[in-house]
């Protein structure tokens, strides 16, 4: 059961990769407005510390996926730690894209920043939600906290749903010269090159 609820949260870190983009291509030769880089160094410098978070917590999650000697009071509260992790992990990247407001210069670029951060901030709600069904589980009944942890997996699916949408978002707010700009940021060219293997970029 550990296993499905593990492989079902498996893509929550990808979500993070779409905000540091992959190569900038076709770049002018005058560079972004340096207000638009000025937007996009706000943003990235969320990025690093939240996006560890996020996959330290599926990594807590795939841990106890092969321990199947683990106490169901212990797995209780790696389970809830790590949606708490996730939950403010979203919700810092929202705040930060929020705070940092509009992309300067770009068209379209507030519907697609407000469309951004709302998605993230669904993201943390969700994850709160499925923190508040694991402290609800019975830990000392074996087949009950299982079946308990059967009905979390099937909520992570529709969290995987919104998942993707936060990934549109984030690519269509990252689109022309936000995409230019955020790739200047040394913070994003990181996660970007560390998260490689994770997403098709």
């Amino acid at each position: 059961m550990n296993k499905k609820l593990a492989a079902a949260l498996s893509g929550g870190a990808v979500l993070v990769v779409a905000l540091s983009g992959c190569s900038s291509s076709g770049s002018k030769d005058s560079g972004p407005d340096p207000k638009l880089v000025a937007w996009a160094k706000t943003v990235c410098e969320a990025v690093p510390a939240q996006d560890a978070k996020i996959r330290s917590a599926n990594a807590s999650i795939a841990a106890i996926a092969t321990d199947s000697n683990l106490p169901p009071k212990d797995a209780q509260k790696t389970y809830a730690q790590a949606f708490q992790d996730m939950a403010d992990g979203y919700k810092a990247l929202a705040d930060a894209i929020s705070h940092a407001g509009a992309p300067p210069g770009v068209k379209g670029g507030a519907q697609r920043q407000q469309d951004a951060a709302k998605n993230l901030a669904g993201l943390s709600s969700a994850y709160v939600d499925l923190k508040k069904k694991v402290d609800g589980l019975d830990t000392k009944d074996q087949g009950k906290f299982a079946q308990g942890l059967h009905d979390v997996a099937d909520q992570t699916k529709e969290i995987g749903k919104q998942n993707n949408s936060g990934t549109e978002a984030l690519k269509r707010l990252e689109q022309g010269d936000v995409q230019e700009a955020i790739a200047k940021q040394p913070s994003c060219k990181v996660k970007a090159s560390s998260s490689a293997p994770a997403t098709s970029g």
